[in-house]
């Protein structure tokens, strides 16, 4: 992402803070739940007795930072071997499609999410962070789906 994307970035934080970006369930879990946008879904997540049966719930609003944070931490917490993606997408960003996108097709030389129609889809991970996330991850696809009992069903 250039400068003017830095930027950008920076004033939305200050502008629009949210504070509300993971909360932790079971240690022994091997699932997740990526809400995207959805923060009340995150949040009656987080208060529900799912947190007991998962390992972590966050969101994802950028297709950039924070498809590389989400790749990273899976990398760096290997016992998680789903994720269950649900929520609605950022207007804009499309952060889930790029998540599948990678998921299924990786990223071009320049760390392009291929396939991706977000606006800024670049990445910095490495080849060896997007290989694990493909080959030792499950994405369950469920964008859109916010009642929380389907998602219970699912775990």
């Amino acid at each position: 992402m250039g400068s003017l994307g830095d930027i950008m970035g920076s004033i939305c934080k200050v502008a629009f803070p949210i504070p509300e970006e993971s909360y932790l369930g079971n240690h022994n879990s091997t699932i997740s739940i990526c809400t995207l946008s959805s923060i009340d879904l995150l949040k009656n997540i987080a208060a529900s007795d799912i947190m007991g049966r998962i390992y972590i719930a966050g969101r994802l609003f950028s297709e950039n930072r924070g498809i590389d944070s989400l790749v990273k931490y899976v990398n760096s917490h290997r016992h998680i071997r789903t994720i269950i993606l649900c929520g609605q997408e950022v207007s804009g960003h499309r952060a889930g499609h790029s998540l599948l996108q990678l998921y299924k097709n990786g990223t071009n030389q320049n760390g392009r999410i291929k396939d991706s129609i977000s606006p800024e889809p670049f990445l910095t991970i490495s080849d060896e962070e997007i290989a694990y996330f493909q080959n030792h991850i499950t994405l369950i696809n469920q964008i859109g789906l916010t009642d929380i009992a389907q998602i219970r069903r699912l775990i």
